[in-house]
């Protein structure tokens, strides 16, 4: 499976906006990174680390990514995992509260010296808590294929970058 045209995309997304001279509501991203405890080994919990960037969409409350995380369970199993997503938020607040994502992507397990790819897709559910102006809270959980479910927080750091917008504060 080849997610480098999908990188490619969510790349240079932000940099047409920015360089196009349209008028755009806002264009925001956010950058985190957070633990979480899963089950992406088969034969005992895992812990992990991830790391997640995206873009909000202007004029829908939805928001597109990557996220890339990887997680062992301290003895023979580790797992690296890279998947684009789609994101819906529920609340009127942009980019703030509830949402779902729909995740697909690699998914590599390391077991005892094997190798195997594999390909993934779950779903997720959060709260994204705004802490201020850029800042944010994102605990969720989540549940897919071939892992059966994560648990976790990401800390998250939101960047602007239209001139003549601000950043979304809860009402």
């Amino acid at each position: 499976m080849n997610i480098v045209p999908a990188a490619k995309v969510l790349f240079f997304l932000p940099l047409i906006f920015l360089f196009s001279g349209l008028k755009t509501p806002a264009l925001e991203m956010a950058v985190s990174a957070g633990p979480e405890w899963n089950m992406n080994s088969p034969k005992n919990f895992a812990a992990g680390f991830g790391l997640g960037f995206d873009i909000n969409l202007p004029g829908a409350p939805l928001a597109v990514g990557i996220n890339v995380a990887g997680s062992a369970n301290f003895s023979k199993t580790g797992v690296i995992e890279t998947a684009p997503f789609i994101r819906w938020y529920f609340m009127k607040t942009p980019y703030t509260g509830f949402f779902a994502q729909l995740d697909t992507g690699y998914f590599h397990i390391m077991d005892s010296g094997d190798s195997i790819p594999m390909f993934t897709g779950g779903l997720r559910g959060g709260y994204r808590l705004p802490l201020g102006k850029m800042f944010y809270i994102e605990p969720y959980g989540r549940f897919g294929y071939p892992y059966f479910f994560g648990i976790g927080v990401m800390a998250v750091i939101g960047l602007n970058f239209s001139k003549d917008s601000t950043v979304h504060e809860q009402e």
